[in-house]
């Protein structure tokens, strides 16, 4: 472990009160040293990630994390490698994000032993929630009560904090009271800022994100990670104090874990966003990658990929470290901030507009200015993709699985949502039901009904089956390594193409993103020196092929 690092960031972060900070550090890394980690094999080509809930998959009167675990094992085992395992300790809100205790499993999901024992079938990713806390954890309750303890622990109102240039991803105050308290609130006022600025509150999220590695933890997702540090006048994301506790926790996973993997949450525009990525070796190990499901929702939309190529052609690889976390479909919505710079505003409303048509909602944010704009849409990505006329038709199958052709061939690591995997559609009577638009993708399935849905219902058998095929051809080609070559091909409007190269093989990846029948003429075209007839791609079909 490189110490000089550790401190440096922390006396940038601390300043006079630095001694504090490397004591305290100094402290916690010798009683973790006395802690046994399991070994993290490096990333390669085989690793798929699923997003899911720990009770995502239910049987009555089973422990729903036993139940997903076995349903995994059955259907999905050798298919993918990692389960991202949304927030699944005890909360109080918005379906996991406002933890109570960020040490204890939710006892309506399971136990301690159920992760460990999920944890030697897959590799774990564990969902930190580092910016905020439940309005009802000890540690709130401690403040709120005058607890020395806890007194510091969160952020009261200061009316000589200049807020005006604060940005939001919510309309909600930025401002809480809590009886004689009152408390930051970037989410809600269930779900209360923790105060990094107080040594002793980001020493105790330093103990916490340890303990997870040590519990079974290949990955630490950092959700809303680009809010924490807050400064007067200033627009409270992205500062550089959040990058430099990001790099401490960094150079401690690679320590104490080596090859786990520490992955940042920013739904904000593109360059922002990869600002997480530090120098490539020293900050995330990967990157949300937030333009892609716009873009792609995009694409198939107007069908045509011109603005996603143009997009792809700057995504490279970052570093033998560091990649991005491809996603199309996740437990909220489509982000719209990352279209920033890359759709107008005419292009952005053809999405919301197609989104409403399509049975979706629509979320907004609060602008520093007073204004509101479009935050995220809400809506299950097979059920956006959809044009007028393809709903609930082999062609919408297809459109879904060529879809997720693009999320497997692009630089990076690839993540599928457990609803697109299961080719699942929308949930509105969850959201007329509860007033949460993200309830739309958020719906619990039951094991046995979902068990012989995959096998009787057209819909579902034939995304989950074509994904399974696609992720297995995926895993026999290093090409598809999260860190090899990438390069966009130029061979017509309809199509994305992305040629990517590794120590042993070479693809290149076509995706027809219309419902016209492509004709690819490729001779002339250096890449496929040796091949002189022409590639058709039937509606919305894709290919790979070894070059």
């Amino acid at each position: 472990m490189n110490w000089t690092v550790i401190e440096q960031h922390l006396r940038f972060v601390y300043k006079e009160r630095a001694d504090e900070a490397v004591e305290g550090m100094c402290a916690l890394v010798d009683r973790f040293e006395q802690v046994s980690f399991d070994k993290t094999s490096p990333l390669t080509e085989k690793n798929v990630y699923l997003i899911t809930y720990g009770d995502a998959i239910q049987r009555k009167g089973e422990v729903p994390l036993q139940t997903l675990h076995r349903f995994l094992n059955r259907e999905a085992k050798g298919v993918i490698t990692d389960v991202h395992l949304l927030p699944m300790f005890p909360y109080t809100s918005d379906d996991g994000f406002s933890v109570t205790d960020y040490r204890a499993i939710n006892p309506d999901y399971g136990t301690w032993q159920d992760i460990v024992s999920f944890s030697h079938d897959f590799r774990l990713m564990y969902d930190f929630v580092a910016n905020h806390l439940s309005k009802s954890s000890d540690w709130f309750k401690g403040y709120v009560a005058g607890d020395e303890r806890y007194a510091e622990f969160f952020i009261p109102e200061d009316p000589s904090f200049d807020a005006s240039r604060v940005v939001r991803p919510r309309t909600s105050p930025l401002i809480h009271t809590y009886g004689e308290k009152t408390a930051w609130t970037t989410f809600s006022e269930d779900q209360v800022d923790v105060n990094v600025a107080h040594i002793p509150a980001f020493l105790e999220l330093t103990d916490v994100l340890l303990d997870y590695l040590a519990k079974g933890a290949s990955s630490i997702r950092l959700d809303a990670i680009g809010f924490l540090w807050k400064e007067s006048g200033t627009t409270c994301i992205h500062l550089p104090e959040t990058h430099a506790l990001i790099q401490v926790w960094r150079e401690l996973v690679d320590h104490f874990k080596p090859g786990a993997q520490i992955i940042t949450e920013t739904n904000v525009p593109h360059q922002e966003n990869i600002s997480y990525f530090g120098s490539g070796n020293d900050e995330a190990n990967q990157v949300y990658q937030f333009s892609l499901p716009p873009l792609v929702l995009y694409s198939y939309t107007t069908n045509d990929a011109t603005k996603l190529s143009d997009w792809a052609r700057q995504i490279k690889p970052v570093s033998e470290t560091a990649t991005y976390f491809n996603f199309l479909a996740s437990h909220d919505g489509i982000g719209m901030r990352p279209t920033e710079g890359i759709l107008d505003e005419t292009d952005r409303q053809l999405l919301v507009d197609k989104v409403v048509h399509n049975h979706g909602r629509v979320s907004y944010k609060s602008n520093p200015d007073g204004s509101q704009t479009v935050y995220e849409l809400n809506i299950n990505y097979m059920d956006a993709l959809a044009n007028a006329g393809e709903e609930d038709t082999p062609l919408h199958t297809q459109k879904m699985l060529s879809a997720h052709s693009i999320l497997l061939s692009v630089v990076g690591v690839p993540a599928i949502y457990y609803h697109s995997l299961f080719g699942s559609q929308n949930d509105e009577a969850a959201v007329e039901s509860s007033g949460i638009n993200r309830r739309i993708n958020r719906e619990k399935l039951d094991a046995d009904t979902l068990h012989e849905e995959l096998e009787s219902d057209a819909r579902r058998r034939n995304v989950f089956s074509g994904l399974k095929h696609m992720i297995s051809l995926r895993g026999q080609y290093d090409a598809f390594s999260p860190y090899a070559d990438q390069d966009v091909l130029d061979l017509d409007t309809r199509v994305f193409a992305v040629k990517r190269t590794g120590a042993t093989s070479t693809i290149v990846a076509v995706a027809n993103v219309s419902p016209e029948t492509v004709e690819l003429d490729l001779s002339g075209n250096n890449v496929f020196k040796d091949t002189t007839d022409p590639i058709t791609l039937q509606p919305y079909g894709f290919a790979w092929i070894e070059v």
